[in-house]
């Protein structure tokens, strides 16, 4: 069991400010595209109560000339507190789109500067904006003008090796009006592969007087804990750990506040929680639900005897019926 240094939970034990918003959780659940819908995040927010959860990435383009919200931006009023996640590379359309997801609910708004995806970039937005530090700085005034709630921002240590350039950027960030900043310790270039070079969020964190969230490779307990003496910053932000294991915020969560550590899932109780998970989906979404559960029941599927078939079996199925007698003829299995 991993220990809590008394400096570390002493130096977690306030609230989180961002800027007018407190938040009684110093872990996040990071946005993540084709993830976060609402259905998931209720998942992660019974083991983290009081944590921010971020929708899905929303494009403001698509706001701007459809003139209503997207699906993705759709939050339960119970849900708080929550952040709306928006892209673009236009500020006017950027403040537009916040205008509207303020009036959705939003406790806050991110501008993500961070996704690496070519489809995203190549169109100006995500970590394309770490090359366009000046654009980038009028998104946020922009937006910050715009709204009453806090403005954030989400980004990368810079496009590659050779253009890492986070030191400047974050400092521009945070006198444009960013009132957060969630850094993920790799380049653009680097995608999800290589290790998350925390020792540059550390360095963020002495520059700034915002909070600073640490982001990348934070899978488990002992990772949070040791990011954050590392680094320094006032949080950490869980993203792909939790994929297939909604506990994991509520874990470290729970752990940063007690120093105790909670009692893992057993097997049927991660495949009763997938079992869960699709059933809202198909609730949620209809037969586009099942067709996107696929990808959640595979990252279930790990580590428990017959784990690789039944992935293989629930990645192809068709129907909510389908797939909850695979599960609960996996879970009868686990219990003999």
């Amino acid at each position: 069991m991993p220990l809590l240094p008394p400096e570390l939970k002493q130096r977690l034990s306030t609230p989180l400010k961002i800027g007018s918003v407190e938040v009684n959780s110093r872990v996040l659940q990071s946005p993540l595209s084709g993830v976060t819908d609402l259905v998931f995040r209720r998942l992660v927010r019974r083991y983290a109560p009081e944590s921010m959860m971020y929708t899905e990435m929303v494009n403001a383009k698509g706001i701007h000339y459809l003139r209503k919200l997207s699906k993705i931006m759709e939050i339960d009023p119970n849900e708080k507190p929550i952040s709306i996640q928006l892209f673009d590379c236009r500020p006017d359309f950027l403040a537009q789109a916040a205008q509207m997801a303020v009036e959705e609910g939003a406790d806050a708004i991110d501008i993500n500067m961070g996704c690496p995806v070519n489809k995203i970039t190549k169109n100006g937005g995500g970590s394309s904006l770490l090359r366009e530090p000046k654009t980038a700085e009028v998104i946020v005034q922009t937006v910050a003008e715009a709204v009453a709630v806090p403005v954030t921002v989400k980004t990368r240590l810079g496009w590659s090796d050779g253009e890492i350039n986070i030191l400047e950027f974050a400092k521009r960030m945070e006198e444009a009006g960013a009132q957060m900043l969630t850094l993920h310790g790799r380049t653009r270039a680097q995608g999800y592969n290589g290790s998350a070079r925390w020792e540059w969020i550390g360095r963020v964190k002495q520059m700034l007087s915002i909070p600073v969230i640490a982001n990348g490779d934070i899978f488990s307990i002992e990772a949070a804990v040791k990011c954050l003496e590392m680094t320094g910053a006032d949080g950490v932000m869980c993203s792909r750990g939790t994929l297939g294991y909604p506990f994991l915020v509520g874990e470290i969560d729970y752990f940063l506040k007690t120093g105790q550590q909670l009692t893992p899932p057993t097997p049927v109780e991660r495949l009763e929680c997938a079992k869960e998970h699709l059933q809202a989906l198909w609730e949620y979404k209809g037969e586009r639900g099942i067709y996107q559960a696929r990808k959640h029941m595979a990252w279930y599927c790990k580590g428990f005897v017959g784990a690789g078939q039944l992935r293989g079996q629930l990645n192809r199925i068709e129907t909510l019926s389908q797939g909850l007698e695979l599960i609960d003829a996996a879970i009868a299995r686990q219990q003999l």
